[in-house]
């Protein structure tokens, strides 16, 4: 392992892309704590002091973990990636029932994607927008008196200015976090996008280290240590787990040459779309809190009261016990769901059985083409539940941990560790792929 990062280390174009992910990596955390103009910081330090435990304060929280801990500080990049993320997961919803869209993303291959991708942008802009306004009266809904944006508002005139400012600032803070990602994942080291989610979370752990200690001792660090170690385990023996596909190759006639058939196979994984479905599943639950906040400062006591009913559940915080178990199916349903989804988006995209019949080759006991496809989609769909009830496992441990210990903080989110370990292989998958290019030992022992 040492030698392996001495190998990388040594070469200068790995070196460089190393560098420059942990450069980018330092913008990002810098500039996550600029502020965003014309904030209260006193009254902001009071909200995240005393709203612990009330449904907003988890909203941002939920908020806080897809910005990279952003939200906490209120500054420019507070957005995160969140919109972003909303839009692909649009996007994702729109392509299998709009043929046009289809056609773009299966038919004209890169130019097509690159186009998806432009519109992704144009739909994150707004959304960036709501998502900035519904942060601002999230913040101004839980301080009592005082306001975190004491100037934000279109009703006196005087506040148009300052309400746009930080409209356009934050809207501009998810574009920059946005390009970040881009640059880390063209000119670095792994996926930009889910590197700026891994440092928040990362940069949170101390925190919830010292908080593990307060409230339940050194026993109590212990417990959360071992669940976090075995937590690990099975997110690293699940996420490499596999089905492998026999493939018989034919003998192959190309000019004047004959190549002879061979055999090999495919590995199926058992968690295709990795974490990807437990950080939409998030957005998604987190949709309905985000638009209660527009209704939380209403004058009608009873639209108060179902906002904030709204908030609560949506932001992961039910009064009832009997409403965290409900949360809790419901989350994990979604996971599950998404998990499905995601997947045979991805097995769509990838189109194992076309490659397999232009490349000559073929799964014994099944003809080339729609029988292929049907096969490889009956695979996909048994071990995928597997990975689908982890995902769903894994997402809903915090909650396990509340009704067993009366506590849910973790050292890491338990989906937040998913994503951990899952950032962390993939980098050093690419890391090995690099080495092994330039007949380098790797990290990975076969």
């Amino acid at each position: 392992m040492i030698q392996a990062v001495r190998n990388a280390l040594r070469l200068p174009d790995l070196r460089r892309r190393i560098f420059y992910t942990l450069l980018i990596l330092i913008i990002f955390r810098a500039a996550s704590h600029v502020p965003v103009p014309g904030i209260d910081r006193d009254v902001l330090q009071q909200i995240l002091a005393g709203a612990a435990g009330s449904g907003a304060a988890q909203v941002i929280n939920l908020l806080d973990l897809l910005s990279g801990g952003a939200v906490s500080n209120y500054s420019v990049l507070a957005n995160g990636v969140y919109p972003y993320i909303n839009a692909t997961i649009i996007f994702q919803l729109l392509v299998p029932v709009i043929p046009a869209l289809q056609r773009l993303q299966q038919e004209e291959g890169e130019a097509g994607r690159r186009k998806l991708n432009q519109w992704t942008y144009y739909i994150t802009v707004p959304l960036a927008m709501l998502q900035s306004w519904g942060q601002a009266q999230l913040f101004n809904s839980v301080s009592a008196g005082q306001q975190v944006l004491p100037h934000f508002g279109f009703s006196p005139p005087e506040n148009i200015l300052p309400t746009v400012s930080v409209l356009v600032t934050m809207t501009a803070g998810t574009m920059f976090a946005i390009w970040l990602s881009d640059l880390i994942t063209e000119q670095g080291i792994g996926n930009g996008l889910s590197l700026i989610i891994f440092g928040g979370i990362v940069a949170r752990a101390p925190s919830n280290i010292a908080s593990i200690y307060t409230s339940d001792g050194v026993g109590g660090l212990l417990i959360f240590t071992l669940i976090t170690a075995l937590t690990v385990f099975v997110i690293v023996y699940v996420q490499e787990g596999q089905r492998r596909i026999p493939v018989q190759y034919g003998r192959r006639v190309r000019g004047r040459r004959m190549y002879a058939g061979g055999s090999t196979h495919i590995p199926l994984r058992v968690n295709t779309a990795g974490m990807i479905p437990l950080i939409f599943a998030q957005s998604f639950l987190t949709f309905p809190a985000v638009i209660a906040q527009f209704f939380a400062r209403s004058s009608n006591p009873s639209v108060v009261n179902f906002a904030n009913s709204v908030m609560s559940f949506f932001g992961g915080n039910p009064t009832e016990w009997y409403m965290t178990v409900l949360y809790a199916l419901l989350y994990f349903l979604t996971v599950v769901g998404f998990t499905y989804f995601y997947t045979f988006v991805l097995v769509e995209q990838q189109d194992l059985a076309g490659t397999l019949q232009k490349q000559g080759g073929f799964i014994p006991g099944y003809r080339p083409g729609k029988s292929t496809k049907d096969y490889i989609d009956k695979v996909y769909k048994r071990i995928t539940l597997v990975g689908a009830l982890f995902l769903g496992g894994v997402a809903v441990l915090p909650f396990i941990t509340q009704l067993l210990m009366h506590t849910r903080v973790l050292l890491i989110t338990s989906a937040g560790l998913l994503i951990v370990v899952g950032v962390v292989v993939d980098t050093m998958r690419q890391l090995e792929a690099q080495l092994l290019m330039r007949h380098y030992e790797g990290f990975i022992k076969k």
